[in-house]
């Protein structure tokens, strides 16, 4: 069926395109039209007004929402995880694990992937693995009672279960160089997380395939003038990515300024990390079976005050990120789906661009979500 949307406000990489149109036909775009030029008659037709219209968000970061939790036995956890995603214009998520059993994990996987083969909202790409292998000085809002070693074959298993797309774990563990080169052999994605490592202990497992830094700056090593650490690692290598949490409580509106002017922009990903309360009133709440309290907008463990993951839907951290750096949205764009797509090796997505997957999210002048297209089909 061909679809078309109309008077749209283009937004893609490295492309700002007023008054045009988009052309949709067998899951993916067929052509955009520039201003003036003639259009097809589609089937569908959709009057866009002016309004911005991006390439549909991936968040590949993302533990829960509307009162589930990705890792649970519930059936409807995943189904309902990915409706909250769709309504941020997330159009392709990664459900993201915390450090938890053997058992549970599987259990979990088994759910998100009876989702990913039958999905009725956002689709899945694959299960990111948070832990259960980091340190235990880095815990942060984890479970210390299920940490443990790097061990490929748990891995194996889980990925047998569900695509496995991301693991992260802290790389000065024992074994890390070995279990990078495993994940790499495997067509997995490694990110360092919840990590104490210095300098010369990443670039050891980089050396074998690890290119990525989970949720930035935070539950890693700090910058020092005597050990650069994670964070320093970060800002100075232009080869690796970074996951940006930009609520303006995991990383303060300074930071985020500064990481945006020392970081390639095409190296940076936006993320939630959101949590059950996302979507959700303040209140009592849980992350992995941990007490979370959610107010003024942010989530932390009952037990030390510590951040729990975020409140923060997909549509708000762009928002923040335009109103806090005032880079031109077709750069700071790049942050919310095609480097997402480039990092995981996923082709076709990212860009409202002939011959790309027909993901599109429309949004308004203060970045509220107006529609959402999945391979052509409206779905808000």
């Amino acid at each position: 069926m061909l679809m078309l949307i109309k008077n749209a406000h283009v937004i893609s990489p490295g492309v700002e395109l007023k008054n045009a149109a988009i052309e949709m036909e067998n899951n993916f775009i067929k052509h955009v039209y520039k201003e003036g030029e003639s259009l097809p008659s589609g089937e569908k037709e959709f009057d866009a007004g002016g309004k911005m219209v991006v390439p549909g968000f991936i968040d590949v970061h993302i533990h829960a929402g509307m009162g589930y939790e990705a890792t649970t036995d519930d059936p409807k956890a995943v189904p309902a995880i990915a409706g909250e995603k769709l309504r941020e214009g997330v159009t392709s998520f990664c459900p993201t694990t915390l450090t938890l059993s053997k058992e549970q994990l599987a259990v979990s996987l088994k759910h998100i992937e009876k989702y990913r083969l039958h999905p009725t909202a956002s689709r899945v790409i694959g299960t990111h693995l948070e832990g259960p292998f980091i340190n235990p000085k880095c815990a942060g809002a984890q479970n210390p009672t299920y940490l443990r070693a790097p061990n490929f074959e748990e891995i194996q298993a889980l990925n047998d279960i569900s695509r496995v797309s991301i693991v992260s774990y802290a790389p000065e563990l024992e074994g890390s160089v070995e279990f990078t080169k495993d994940l790499r052999d495997a067509g997995i994605c490694s990110s360092c997380g919840h990590t104490n490592a210095t300098m010369a202990q990443f670039m050891a497992c980089k050396k074998a395939g690890l290119h990525r830094l989970t949720h930035f700056c935070n539950q890693m090593t700090k910058l020092h003038h005597r050990e650069i650490g994670m964070v320093g690692t970060g800002l100075y290598d232009d080869d690796v990515y970074i996951e940006m949490i930009c609520d303006k409580i995991h990383l303060c509106p300074d930071m985020i300024k500064l990481i945006f002017k020392l970081k390639p922009i095409d190296k940076i990903l936006l993320i939630t990390d959101a949590m059950e309360a996302t979507g959700l009133p303040d209140g009592n709440y849980q992350l992995g079976g941990l007490d979370v309290v959610v107010a003024d907008g942010a989530a932390r463990l009952a037990s030390n005050g510590a951040l729990a993951g975020s409140i923060l839907q997909y549509n708000t951290a762009l928002k923040n990120v335009y109103e806090l750096t005032g880079l031109p949205l077709k750069e700071l764009i790049k942050t919310t789906s095609l480097n997402q797509a480039q990092n995981l090796g996923l082709s076709k997505l990212g860009k409202v661009e002939d011959g790309f997957r027909a993901d599109i999210t429309v949004l308004d002048q203060k970045f509220n979500v107006h529609a959402v297209f999945m391979d052509g089909v409206q779905k808000i």
